[in-house]
């Protein structure tokens, strides 16, 4: 007959076992974060060796420019709801550009995360094709995609456009397939037993429960578009960012028109998070109460 310890004996077998699994994750906790400082020590030294000036030596002179452009758009003050007036078209340029890429991104994100979700895929043998696809598009840096399509297609929106559009499919084909994956397989089971096909399924069964979630999350998006785009900008993608990448290359005396971009470009991103927010709140409450 096999030997039954007592319950005490258990107890301190059990005991030592997970101060042994605790005393094993502090050390390879610590192993870690010792690998890790080795590396920041390391990749800061290389970064300090191959840069033409130190950082020690730069730090002093952090604060120069921001000094230079305030004391200048303060003493040009006047100047600035006109500098302000004229970027406006290129503003407006880069939330289109933002709307535009943020919508395709979502669409192709949606089909992503519905070929890629185990259960709720048409295909299912497509499923590792499909989360795949997501994470090469979620990847790559827009930025690295644009320049890129600049190459190819030369300067303008239209690169922004599809370099923001496939970063977005692929961020968003994540988070949406995540949501598809608690979604409640009953309707859908409800939906079959009385012949819907696929396409039905989907339409009357997943999306009423996902689309919250997925509005929530691209509206969410749609805040880090309105910033992409503007950085893209920089690299000749046109908007708001190209026009201050021009104000910012000329230097003293066109620091005022550099600081009415800044300004609007930065109201304009604080009121879309304001609305955003208020619409995801929105959509929060309206789903918590039904």
């Amino acid at each position: 007959m096999p030997t039954v310890l007592p319950a005490s004996a258990r107890t301190v077998d059990i005991r030592e076992e997970y101060l042994s699994l605790s005393r094993r994750k502090r050390m390879y906790g610590g192993i870690l974060l010792v690998v890790f400082l080795a590396m920041f020590v390391s990749g800061f030294r290389i970064a300090e060796f191959r840069n033409a000036a130190s950082l020690s030596e730069g730090f002093s002179r952090i604060l120069d420019f921001p000094r230079d452009l305030i004391t200048e758009a303060w003493e040009k003050s006047a100047n600035l709801p006109a500098h302000a007036a004229r970027a406006f078209p290129a503003l407006v340029e880069t939330v289109n550009i933002a709307l535009v890429s943020t919508i395709l991104g979502c669409i192709l994100g949606t089909l992503l995360a519905l070929a890629g979700t185990r259960g709720l895929a048409r295909w299912p043998r497509l499923i590792p094709l499909a989360r795949r696809s997501a994470d090469v598009c979620r990847a790559v840096p827009e930025i690295v995609i644009a320049l890129v399509l600049i190459f190819i297609l030369g300067g303008g929106p239209v690169p922004a456009m599809i370099a923001i559009a496939i970063h977005t499919a692929g961020a968003q084909g994540k988070l949406f397939s995540e949501v598809n994956e608690n979604v409640d397989l009953k309707p859908l089971e409800g939906l079959a037993s009385v012949g819907a096909n696929w396409w039905q399924r989907t339409w009357l069964g997943v999306f009423p429960q996902v689309m919250p979630n997925y509005l929530s999350y691209s509206l969410l998006r749609l805040e880090i578009n309105i910033r992409a785009s503007a950085i893209l900008g920089f690299v000749g993608a046109g908007g708001i960012g190209y026009e201050l990448r021009n104000a910012m290359t000329f230097g003293q005396g066109k620091f005022d028109q550099a600081a009415a971009i800044f300004l609007l470009l930065f109201a304009t991103i604080v009121l879309v998070d304001q609305v955003s927010s208020w619409m995801r709140n929105s959509l929060t409450r309206g789903r918590g109460a039904q």
